[in-house]
């Protein structure tokens, strides 16, 4: 099923909008990640962290969410379909793996949070698992510039299935 030109338009709105703030939430995590890993304040070091589970449960979750849903009504609504080409699906995938890996953070996010919350908590606690939100954002915020790529320069390439549906034409579907 095809969507209007204004309902593709507006779906298209929410995907680029929930995408890009994932994008700006993601920059703002690592920066509050690196300046809990680096910073020597205390307070610093404690409100980073507290700032960091809200911002991955309250604005990345969500954003990430809205940006696979959305994906998924462009890519069925339009088209591109979801299995036609590689870069849509190329997008798909890595969305997932950053949703994946973004919830399996959240436990440590969580952690993290609650130890600094303590009153006991010095800048030199957990060392070693304070560089871990660092990398994965670093990590999230790099693989995320991918399907920003691959949706302006839409690299050519269809998929098997794609190039069975481009030969099959109009009349397979209605004999």
């Amino acid at each position: 099923m095809t969507m209007t030109p204004g309902l593709r338009k507006f779906a298209l709105t929410a995907h680029i909008t929930s995408s890009v703030g994932t994008l700006g939430a993601v920059a703002g995590f690592l920066a509050l990640a690196v300046a809990g890993l680096a910073s020597k304040d205390l307070q610093t070091v404690r409100a980073a962290y507290l700032a960091m589970e809200l911002t991955a449960w309250y604005v990345i979750v969500p954003l990430v969410l809205a940006s696979l849903v959305t994906g998924l009504v462009q890519s069925l609504g339009t088209n591109w379909g979801l299995f036609r080409h590689y870069w849509v699906l190329a997008k798909l995938l890595l969305n997932i793996l950053v949703t994946v890996v973004l919830l399996l953070q959240l436990n440590l996010i969580g952690y993290l949070a609650d130890i600094a919350a303590e009153t006991t908590f010095s800048s030199a606690d957990l060392r070693e698992l304070r560089i871990s939100p660092v990398i994965h954002a670093a990590g999230g915020l790099l693989v995320l510039l991918v399907p920003v790529a691959l949706s302006l320069y839409k690299p050519r390439g269809l998929t098997p299935y794609g190039w069975r549906k481009q030969h099959e034409g109009p009349t397979a579907l209605h004999p």
